[in-house]
């Protein structure tokens, strides 16, 4: 089955306010040739999202947020609800990311919550899994993916799944300059591809795309992005110039 690639990219704690609508135009520009091809996201800093929707305007990129609270309001300090993000305008957010899980306390119950949220109020959520370098050499990566997706992933149905996009992202190839071998992230997303058969059946989940997220740059973008089930990249670093995230961006059109 023909699955649309994504790219998205994840800003993280990067990009000013004031900066952000020169990024969201020069990459519209950079990508403009491949917007039928490839589904374009900018998933900015909370404090971004405003500036990112009205300089998206008018192009096929689409904004979102690095993260999402379940309860729609309420004593929550520091956090946003996806009322609030639907409010703005975007249309998608990133759950489970491992930095949250890492510095934040995220827990897979709480990414569960987060993900149930996200899909109930519309919006495309991104919710991303994956394995610590320790958990990788004590070969328990499907275990541990495993656990994530089955208690992620807790309660939505096969129509909720439509709105899902699951990213795996290596935790030792994040930031690390590291990345899986093409086969290896084949290997986990075939994994992965086969868990939500279990979960939803084998019809939903051949529609559901699978995003690589461990960097991935315009050098081996192509070669990641041929594999079978790899249908798009969760883009950090990347993501933040513009040349940098179209080079990926023109491999995942490329890729046959």
């Amino acid at each position: 089955m023909s699955r649309k690639k994504i790219i998205a990219g994840n800003w993280k704690m990067n990009v000013k306010p004031s900066e952000t609508a020169a990024l969201v135009k020069a990459i519209a520009e950079a990508t403009a040739a491949y917007a039928d091809k490839v589904e374009i996201v900018c998933c900015t800093p909370a404090i971004d999202v405003l500036e990112a929707v009205a300089a998206a305007k008018g192009t096929t990129i689409g904004v979102g947020t690095e993260n999402c609270h379940w309860e729609d309001h309420g004593a929550f300090t520091g956090e946003i609800s996806t009322g609030m993000i639907v409010d703005t305008g975007a249309t998608y957010v990133i759950t489970g990311h491992s930095e949250r899980r890492q510095y934040f306390g995220e827990t897979d119950e709480t990414v569960n919550k987060r993900t149930t949220a996200a899909i109930k109020a519309g919006l495309t959520c991104m919710m991303c899994v994956g394995e610590t370098l320790d958990e990788r050499e004590a070969d328990l990566v499907n275990e541990v993916i495993g656990r994530q997706l089955k208690v992620g992933l807790k309660g939505l149905t096969a129509n909720d799944a439509a709105k899902l996009v699951i990213a795996y992202e290596p935790v030792w190839a994040i930031g690390t300059g590291k990345t899986a071998t093409p086969a290896q992230a084949q290997q986990v997303h075939a994994f992965i591809r086969e868990t939500l058969a279990k979960l939803f059946g084998e019809a939903t989940a051949e529609t559901i795309r699978i995003q690589y997220g461990g960097s991935m740059k315009p050098g081996n973008a192509a070669e990641l992005l041929a594999q079978k089930d790899i249908d798009g990249g969760l883009i950090g670093g990347a993501a933040l110039k513009a040349a940098d995230f179209a080079g990926i961006i023109s491999a995942a059109a490329n890729a046959k």
